[in-house]
């Protein structure tokens, strides 16, 4: 961008052609006195137009053509600068330096600033090729990016064999292979921009703005013995006159190396859309007039000692029994289909119950719908997403967990599951209920049959 506007030019010519005098006119605009010559003279030549902004880059063939014209007509670098309307005789003159040191390729217009870093898929296409269709410098190259990669990687495992460098460490570990390496060739390798590298570099020498609140954070996450996530530790700063966007305390404590103790995540069997989904029929309507007129069913999953254990049971909605289940070491389909032949057993003839469930990748297969089909049961499955039109077999699996599974400690496996058996014999028979009149729920069962 020009310096000086079209308008301030004009107005520096106007005035010296009303009145003369270089010196005067340069004062009077603080501008050198050559400049003004310089303004007057292209005004002269070119007119208004030529005061206007000029292009900063010459081919060379107009390059050319301005030192032709004055080794032709032998006219001074002020007005052939002025005639070819180049902003300042000075560049003329480079001009003519740089072609008699190097000729015509001198005055070739060369890209500013250091040299662009190679692409990594550059690299990568190098150290692609056979070592035999390598030229000497290539092959140099080569062995130089392999070393710097080989050494990088040694740091890198040895400050964190576990997870990934933050950008403090990758500036820690490039300072490092510095003394040994060009700086060039290690960004290139590990694919980091120089102004990046600079600005950590310069980042690490300023104070830490966060260093006192650090502290508070520490205090208040180790007070509550790492039971608080981010946002409770961010109201509690707060409660300290300390405010902090909710974003900055999980950035903070991500760099501290805390976070709360996160819940175990609940399985999931939902994988979209496998087959075909049954409509809401139960539309958590979870009562019931008698046995096996609508029962429910889930899948839920244990870990043991890091051994994953599954429990598909069938509850029904009547008296809230656990009719039948199956406990596995994978969720497959053989899973579902077994409870549901041991379901099956307890039917009479004419019982034809509603089955509901969520959308689980084992509800929606054909063998499981056909089965339900040929049985004459009815299908229902819960909204996507939505866990409380299953609400009473999500509470039952609750219950079963506070009971027995968070009570008790389980060496093995096989123990867990013999436990679990116990526990589903003395939910059913022994386990009183107040919304059975104080009966289990096998008891509730036997007493309805015998007052029908």
């Amino acid at each position: 961008m020009s310096k000086y506007s079209k308008q301030f030019k004009l107005k520096v010519v106007k005035e010296f052609l009303k009145s003369g005098g270089l010196k005067r006119v340069a004062h009077l605009f603080k501008i050198s006195h050559a400049q003004v010559r310089n303004w007057v003279l292209v005004h002269r030549l070119h007119g208004v137009a030529g005061l206007n902004p000029k292009p900063v880059h010459h081919p060379a063939s107009f390059k050319m053509q301005v030192l032709q014209y004055i080794d032709l007509y032998q006219v001074s670098l002020h007005y052939a600068a002025a005639h070819f309307n180049i902003p300042s005789p000075s560049t003329v003159w480079m001009w003519q330096k740089l072609y008699n040191e190097g000729g015509i390729a001198a005055l070739q217009s060369k890209p500013k600033g250091r040299p662009p870093m190679p692409k990594q898929s550059e690299i990568a296409a190098l150290l692609a090729r056979p070592s035999s269709e390598l030229t000497h410098d290539e092959l140099l190259r080569k062995a130089q990016y392999l070393e710097v990669e080989n050494a990088y990687l040694k740091k890198f495992r040895s400050l964190s064999p576990a997870k990934a460098l933050g950008k403090q460490e990758q500036v820690q570990v490039i300072t490092g292979l510095r003394r040994s390496y060009p700086l060039q060739v290690i960004l290139t390798v590990v694919g980091i921009p120089r102004s990046v590298y600079y600005y950590w570099v310069n980042a690490s020498f300023k104070p830490d703005p966060y260093l006192d609140t650090k502290m508070q954070i520490k205090t208040i996450f180790h007070a509550h013995k790492g039971r608080y996530g981010y946002r409770r530790v961010q109201t509690a700063l707060s409660s300290q006159s300390c405010y902090l966007n909710h974003k900055t305390v999980q950035k903070l404590m991500a760099q501290l190396g805390i976070k709360s103790t996160v819940r175990p995540k609940r399985y999931q069997s939902y994988r979209g859309a496998l087959g075909k989904v049954a409509p809401n029929l139960l539309e958590r309507n979870f009562g019931a007039s008698r046995p096996n007129q609508k029962w429910v069913t889930d899948v839920t999953e244990f870990n043991i000692k890091g051994e994953k254990v599954y429990l598909s049971p069938i509850l029904d909605l009547y008296n809230q029994e656990i009719i039948s289940y199956t406990i596995t070491d994978r969720p497959q389909i053989s899973m579902v289909m077994q409870m549901l032949q041991q379901a099956f057993k307890q039917l009479k003839p004419k019982d034809k119950p509603m089955l509901h469930s969520d959308q689980g990748w084992q509800y929606q297969m054909g063998f499981y719908q056909e089965a339900l089909k040929e049985q004459g049961l009815t299908q229902s499955m819960s909204r996507k997403g939505n866990c409380l039109d299953n609400a009473v077999m999500e509470n039952w699996f609750g219950i079963m967990k506070s009971e027995f599974f968070y009570q008790e400690k389980f060496e093995t496996i096989e123990s867990f599951k013999q436990g679990l058996h116990e526990y589903i014999h003395y939910y059913n028979h022994d386990r009183i209920k107040q919304k059975l009149k104080g009966l289990s729920p096998v008891q509730y069962r036997t007493q309805s049959l015998v007052l029908t």
